[in-house]
């Protein structure tokens, strides 16, 4: 008969259940055959005796509630935390701020989480996880692990398992590449972990099919944003009429991004939450309805086959009568004409602050004088494609000079240096330009003199001669970034503009290396592909003498040496040694944050 074991073991684990002890050598040594032969041949923790058979005499330690050390006390720690009283207030107010979850930045999945106050009836951050490690710095370990291996880790033993299920719980946003050989059990396996899932966004290298959509459906009922990216190996093979059930469905869908649309026919989106759709690869669509009162953006990319039969009119008028609260209006298409912008400024849309309407040769300085007219508070303007010349580009002076800040003219033939020069000088606002492919050269795309008349060659040519050797000459106290990419008919440049930091030259063949000067003290990176050696080689000369006259300058202090000689120091004249400093650090960091590179792809 062997005596009770002393009350001293459950005084420092009273919250232990009997079922637990196996477990915590498993969380140790999970393949260790020999365990249990060894349980119970512990010694005493008074005295070092064996326990087995022992009684200890010496008296009992103090009842406190000192930390678990074993990864029993962490397994039920985890699985009992449920019925503990949740912990002090001052905990929960340290912890009341956002935290993610989990943090996949660079891989294919990332899940972010709600408050911790809200766990913080589950999660006992004060307990020792497994091996005696705080449970918060386990959930940080975890937290940050791939998809991969945190269902590895939920493997080890029941702690970190339960720590993981709590993690997938917590889980507001995750992204999923579906591999190409990938079925729909996968992605539903792991959405169904997340059942607080708001966003989810999938890059699918397999077909998708209404199937997805059901599957999404049903696991993640508080769905608010969605995005589908496709690759070049996949087919996106929803129907219009799926995407309208599904939409429908979802009450909570704020956001919805689709590529990949070529199947969809035609569509009616009803939905009293939605206020974000981008659907790309649109073609050939039979009808398009909208019925989303608070929609705030909407982005329409069509396809580039000339064989589209989509009525643009149509949608546009249906957009603008039944999305009265749009803010910002992307829509690509070679379809794009007078009348589409017509139908658009009828809607009389107040709110509307971002317009682009891409690849509209259709689009005249006529459409510009219409748009002008009605829609006077624009921030963005992109008219890249179109048919408009440096007129337009007045007319969008004269009735936006205090709100445009970004202005997109890249592909308009019909706009000059003047027209690009006269706007930076009359949009005060100004931070963003591209004019790509605006000044090009004829000669390079004209055709081969066996297939036209020689004399015709020679007129067009003589026409198109005030678009060769332009000059461009731009000085802004706001301009940001400027494109002149593909401006093979620019001449000289001259860029006075000390808040430029990007600024991208490529392909400008005939831009002599003497005629180029840059005073942009603040630039970061001057793109250069396809240019020429001799240019190539100016602009790294300007850019680093720019920034080392930016940085050091020129100084009225003297050289001297110290009284042993050792070495030069400063000797400022007129200044005190706490300004002296000031300036040194502030020289110092400016040559840190300055430094610009010219990208050569």
């Amino acid at each position: 008969m062997h005596p009770h074991p002393h009350p001293h073991h459950h005084h420092h684990q009273p919250h232990i259940s009997p079922a637990t002890p196996g477990g915590s050598t498993a969380s140790f040594d999970y393949n260790n055959r020999h365990s249990k032969k060894q349980r119970g041949s512990y010694n005493c923790g008074r005295c070092g005796l064996p326990k087995k058979g022992h009684v200890c005499h010496l008296p009992p330690p103090p009842v406190v509630t000192p930390a678990p050390t074993s990864s029993s006390s962490a397994v039920a720690a985890a699985s009992l935390s449920s019925s503990r009283p949740p912990p002090p207030s001052s905990v929960r107010h340290q912890s009341s701020n956002l935290r993610r979850a989990l943090s996949f930045d660079d891989i294919d999945m990332r899940c972010d989480s709600p408050e911790l106050g809200e766990l913080g009836s589950e999660l006992d951050l004060d307990g020792s996880g497994p091996g005696g490690l705080p449970s918060s710095c386990t959930w940080e370990v975890l937290r940050r692990l791939p998809p991969a291996g945190l269902l590895a880790a939920a493997a080890v033993c029941k702690g970190w398992r339960d720590t993981a299920k709590r993690l997938w719980r917590a889980a507001e946003e995750l992204r999923i590449r579906v591999p190409p050989r990938a079925q729909l059990g996968f992605v539903g396996s792991v959405l169904q972990k997340c059942p607080g899932l708001v966003r989810l966004s999938l890059r699918m290298e397999s077909d998708v099919e209404a199937t997805m959509l059901a599957c999404i459906a049903f696991s993640c009922p508080n769905l608010e944003s969605m995005e589908i990216c496709i690759s070049e190996s996949a087919v996106n093979r929803i129907t219009g009429d799926e995407l309208g059930r599904f939409v429908a469905d979802k009450r909570c869908l704020t956001s919805l991004k689709m590529e990949g649309c070529s199947n969809l026919g035609g569509f009616v989106l009803c939905s009293s939450s939605l206020s974000t759709l981008w659907l790309s690869d649109l073609h050939s669509l039979s009808k398009m309805v909208f019925n989303c009162p608070n929609m705030r953006e909407i982005s329409l990319e069509f396809s580039w086959q000339e064989n589209d039969i989509t009525d643009l009119v149509g949608m546009v008028d249906n957009m603008g009568r039944s999305c009265s609260r749009l803010q910002n209006i992307h829509i690509a298409s070679v379809r794009l004409s007078h009348a589409a912008v017509l139908a658009l400024t009828a809607a009389n849309l107040r709110s509307l602050r971002m317009l682009s309407l891409v690849l509209g040769a259709g689009i005249t300085d006529a459409s510009v004088a219409a748009i002008s007219s009605c829609y006077s508070k624009l921030e963005l303007l992109d008219l890249s494609g179109s048919s408009i010349s440096d007129s337009g580009i007045g007319m969008i002076c004269n009735v936006l000079p205090g709100t445009l800040s970004r202005l997109l003219l890249a592909l308009c033939p019909n706009v000059t240096s003047s027209g690009i020069q006269f706007a930076t000088a009359q949009l005060p606002h100004l931070e963003l330009m591209d004019c790509g492919m605006t000044i090009c050269d004829p000669s390079s795309d004209s055709p081969s003199s066996g297939g036209s008349n020689e004399f015709e060659l020679q007129t067009t040519f003589e026409n198109k001669l005030h678009l060769i050797y332009q000059k461009l000459i731009i000085k802004h106290a706001r301009l940001k970034k400027l494109s002149l990419w593909g401006c093979s008919g620019l001449d000289a440049l001259c860029l006075n503009c000390p808040k430029l930091n990007d600024l991208n030259l490529n392909s400008c063949k005939n831009l002599h290396p003497e005629r180029l000067l840059l005073q942009c003290p603040s630039l970061e990176s001057v793109h250069a592909t396809g240019c020429h050696k001799l240019l190539v080689a100016n602009i790294k000369n300007q850019v680093t003498n720019n920034s080392s006259h930016t940085v050091s300058g020129k100084t009225n202090f003297l050289n001297k040496r110290a009284l042993d000689g050792s070495k030069r120091v400063w000797a400022p004249y007129g200044l005190g040694q706490q300004e002296f400093d000031d300036d040194k650090k502030r020289r110092r960091m400016g040559s840190s944050s300055r430094n610009c590179s010219v990208v050569l792809d």
